[in-house]
């Protein structure tokens, strides 16, 4: 890999400092189109050894317990549904529906890029029932059973804004993962949707995904020790078919699982021995929607810990990598990720647990955080980016990336991005198009509105 010349940074500082695009001249390009990136720079070997004191803690458990608690008592977008009432009022379900669940002010368009009618729109929002809320809800606590989507109504018809962009669904919000804790409050019409609350998102679900049971064999079950934290990107369990709900059953990075110790080391589970994996104890939901727990296998093999990762600069790096490449899903969709979930997904497997979405994010007021407003000029926003740590989770407007580190001085980001655009060597300017999990230098990536990443930087984020 060809790196950047001493004579290049200084002619970039130059161009930045005068308010300038960040020019790409001297940047390798490589048949991929990505500057500034080849083989070496997508392995996250490169940039741990780049970094000093890479495994020393940046936070310890008591502190990251103390930073998750703040965000829980100080984020509006956080839900504490461990102390809600037995009976919540009709005006505060209608409004966490009504805030997802509402009548869209632009045209829609479906897969096939034609027009959403009206009548289907208001056959949606009628299958909400939110006329049907009664005065009084009693919350009904569960657990999602598998990784389920979180929409923005009751339906799965997919919508889009654009008749050419089938990617991004206006209708998909989140996703919910197995085990998650939740409190449902609302059925649709049809019967087929929940609306369930859940700490970090509060939208409509599919009915099947959820099982019920009371508040505290939910919470014991959540809470439960020992348990192993998924630390791969979306490792599966064993096939079986005597137990097909949790066969096969994908476990998305940071999700803690409680281990099955009830059963004998030396007896099969689900017709396999387990010696040579984890039993996990799972929720399953039966017919009736009543919420068990059934044992199924993790092999060792699979990247899992006894405890959530320490919060080290390596283990950033390393836990970002391994969604490299990973189709971009707004949402959580396409089996993914998007890239507010992709970050919150990596620090998730090291114990911090933060808002869902990417404005929630860049001003939680239970993280440190840096804004920016149109009164901050060019050269302070870019001191700010030359003086990024590993860690440090820079937002635009609609957008975050996560900074992995520096080559002769000039930050590089890994983030879950659509596409990248810079200015060419000749002034023009080139799109390349990703929608992956992506590597790439920080300075040098242009918005659609022909402006820099920096110059139109909302806010850093430092976790510490």
């Amino acid at each position: 890999m060809k790196m950047l010349r001493p004579t290049f940074l200084a002619s970039l500082l130059a161009l930045s400092l005068g308010g300038a695009p960040v020019a790409a001249a001297d940047m390798p390009v490589p048949p991929s189109g990505v500057i500034g990136v080849a083989d070496a720079q997508l392995t996250p070997d490169f940039w741990v050894a780049r970094l000093a004191d890479a495994d020393k803690p940046v936070l310890d458990r008591a502190a990251i317990a103390a930073l998750n608690e703040r965000v829980a008592r100080l984020d509006p977008s956080m839900h504490d549904i461990r102390h809600l009432p037995a009976a919540l009022p009709r005006d505060q379900v209608k409004g966490w529906i009504e805030k997802l669940t509402s009548k869209p002010s632009k045209p829609l368009f479906d897969v096939q890029g034609k027009p959403v009618a009206a009548t289907t729109i208001d056959n949606v929002l009628a299958n909400a029932a939110i006329e049907a809320i009664p005065a009084q809800v009693e919350p009904r606590y569960g657990m999602a059973v598998r990784r389920s989507a979180l929409r923005g109504y009751p339906t799965d018809l997919r919508v889009f804004r654009d008749a050419d962009d089938t990617d991004i669904d206006r209708f998909q919000e989140s996703t919910l993962f197995p085990g998650d804790p939740l409190v449902a409050v609302h059925t649709s019409k049809d019967g087929k949707w929940v609306f369930v609350v859940s700490p970090r998102y509060a939208a409509w679900v599919n009915a099947a995904d959820v099982a019920y049971g009371d508040a505290a064999t939910v919470f014991a079950h959540a809470d439960a020790t020992p348990y192993r934290v998924i630390t791969g990107a979306k490792p599966l369990t064993v096939y079986t078919p005597e137990a097909p709900a949790v066969s096969e059953l994908q476990l998305d990075m940071g999700t803690r699982v409680p281990l099955d110790t009830s059963l004998p080391g030396d007896q099969p589970v689900n017709g396999q021995s387990p010696y040579a994996s984890w039993v996990l104890s799972l929720p399953v939901r039966d017919a009736r929607g009543a919420l068990s727990f059934h044992p199924a296998l993790l092999q060792r093999n699979q990247d899992s810990s006894p405890d959530y990762l320490p919060l080290t600069r390596a283990n950033i790096v390393r836990q970002a990598f391994k969604f490299l490449g990973e189709r971009y899903g707004w949402g959580h969709a396409y089996n993914g990720r998007d890239c507010s979930g992709f970050v919150s997904d990596v620090y998730r497997s090291m114990g911090v647990q933060m808002p869902r979405n990417t404005r929630d994010q860049s001003i939680s007021p239970g993280l440190a955080h840096t804004l920016y407003t149109d009164k901050d000029g060019h050269d302070a926003r870019l001191k700010a980016a030359m003086a990024l740590e590993v860690g440090d989770l820079v937002y635009i407007p609609g957008h975050v990336m996560m900074v992995i580190g520096k080559i002769d001085g000039q930050p590089y980001v890994i983030h879950d991005v659509g596409g990248m655009s810079y200015r060419q060597a000749d002034g023009s300017l080139r799109h390349v198009k990703l929608n992956e999990v992506s590597v790439t230098p920080l300075l040098p990536m242009m918005s659609s509105h022909d402006r820099s990443f920096v110059d139109i930087m909302t806010s850093i984020v430092r976790i510490r």
